[in-house]
């Protein structure tokens, strides 16, 4: 066990990335969560630097990023992707901090805990400094679907992923915004941040296509996060990732075989008593998940639960559910680690 996770109680804090979508909602839920910290520093990229955002009722300046940030902090968010994680996050370990990472950058290193609070929250124990915080699709995916796999283990998996713009940061959010006023006026717009046009389109999530497999970047991140997270190397995964023209909040259509036989009745109960998601079910008025209505809520949204016709043993359910990427699928996953860390300092 690391010192650092050993000392951190009323830890100083600072967020990597502050003025991204992400890093924007850390402070929001720092702030939201009364996280016991002592002082909190901001820190991005020279082009901020200048820049205040609110905490407390304070304004706090934003710093730019640079290797002597990380003297006297005990806690660093990361939310700036893989290469400043992978430049930054063992240097602010060596300075004595713990780094709670949102990039894809240490996910799958065996040494590295990957964690969704509420399904493995013991993989924290030994950590060596770095947490890495899952992808946010595996994560809208996953926490319904333990209890579930708690109660009757899962034996295949196959989700279709309707990713919002927030999943690709600030810029796609203004780039759909920005896109489909232009085609609403008839106006030509030029995308420069998605690979194709946005407004009233969907794609394949703009990751590369891996030849061997054919699956995209997003699509095997998805797969593979599911099975360490699960601690199920061998589940049976499969995933097709799509770009929509949604502003905020990710939604996901699962299908998932059981050992066991499963119905949705079984399924509503379970995932009723579990913590992080919220049954929205409403059959006669065809009222199920939504994006829309995910957006700024921390539960996850688990719907449309039913069985799955074509597997005549009684095995296999359908779901479909929604979350809010910018929350559970990012920054209050995080603060949710670092809340942990703390639980685990005071026991």
């Amino acid at each position: 066990m690391s010192a650092s996770y050993q000392t951190l109680s009323n830890p100083r804090v600072a967020i990597v990335g502050a003025t991204g979508a992400v890093g924007i909602e850390l402070i929001h839920c720092l702030e939201q969560r009364n996280f016991p910290l002592a002082s909190l520093r901001l820190f991005a990229s020279k082009r901020s630097v200048g820049r205040t955002l609110p905490f407390r009722g304070e304004d706090t300046a934003v710093e730019e990023l640079n290797e002597e940030n990380f003297h006297n902090i005990d806690l660093t968010l990361f939310s700036a992707g893989s290469g400043p994680s992978k430049h930054f996050g063992p240097l602010a370990v060596r300075r004595g901090a713990v780094v709670v990472d949102n990039s894809s950058a240490f996910r799958m290193d065996a040494d590295i805990p990957l964690v969704v609070p509420e399904i493995n929250p013991d993989a924290l124990e030994g950590h060596r400094g770095i947490i890495a915080n899952p992808n946010c699709a595996a994560i809208i995916s996953l926490t319904p679907l333990w209890p579930l796999h708690r109660s009757n283990p899962i034996r295949r998996l196959i989700v279709a992923t309707y990713q919002a713009a927030s999943g690709a940061g600030a810029a796609a959010m203004e780039e759909l915004r920005h896109s489909t006023r232009a085609y609403l006026e008839g106006r030509e717009y030029e995308h420069t941040v998605l690979p194709h046009p946005y407004a009233f389109n969907l794609f394949s999530h703009n990751t590369t296509i891996d030849p061997a497999t054919g699956y995209n970047g997003e699509e095997s991140k998805v797969i593979a996060e599911a099975r360490k997270i699960f601690g199920a190397p061998d589940l049976a995964v499969s995933a097709t990732c799509v770009r929509v023209p949604v502003l905020r909040a990710h939604s996901v259509a699962i299908t998932v075989e059981f050992e066991n036989p499963m119905t949705p009745d079984r399924a509503r109960a379970l995932i009723a008593d579990a913590p992080g998601v919220r049954l929205v079910d409403d059959a006669p008025n065809n009222h199920f998940p939504m994006p829309i209505e995910a957006s700024g809520q921390d539960d996850i949204l688990v719907g449309r639960i039913r069985q799955d016709l074509s597997d005549p043993s009684g095995r296999s359910i359908a779901l479909f559910v929604a979350g809010d990427q910018l929350l559970k699928g990012a920054a209050l996953n995080a603060v949710q680690i670092a809340e942990l860390l703390l639980k685990k300092r005071e026991s």
